[in-house]
């Protein structure tokens, strides 16, 4: 993004996140394992670095406050109404995920 000053960047970025969890927002059906095993994140991981952004900016934002945002309800209602159990294989793709990564470091 040569030739972007700092300020515009920063809002096509906020922009891009906004157009992310609106994303995350219209395909429910998509699981946090699933996104953990195929991309190393998920929803929780959103709020989390929320969390950590806002530390970094000497802002307290609450943790519980932040998944709110991300999920757009209180979690475990979205929990409730989404989340599937995990099968055996998610859980087994899941776990080959971290091992391999374990091994990378």
């Amino acid at each position: 993004m040569q030739g972007i000053d700092t300020a515009t960047r920063t809002e096509l970025e906020a922009s891009a996140f906004r157009r992310l969890l609106a994303h995350l927002d219209e395909h429910k059906e998509v699981q946090n394992i699933e996104l953990m095993i195929l991309a190393d994140f998920c929803r929780n991981c959103l709020s989390k670095w929320l969390v950590e952004a806002a530390r970094q900016k000497g802002l307290a934002l609450d943790y519980e406050a932040a998944r709110e945002h991300v999920y757009g309800m209180p979690y475990d209602e979205w929990k409730n109404q989404f989340q599937a159990p995990a099968t055996a294989a998610q859980l087994e793709a899941l776990a080959a995920r971290q091992a391999a990564k374990e091994q990378r470091q």
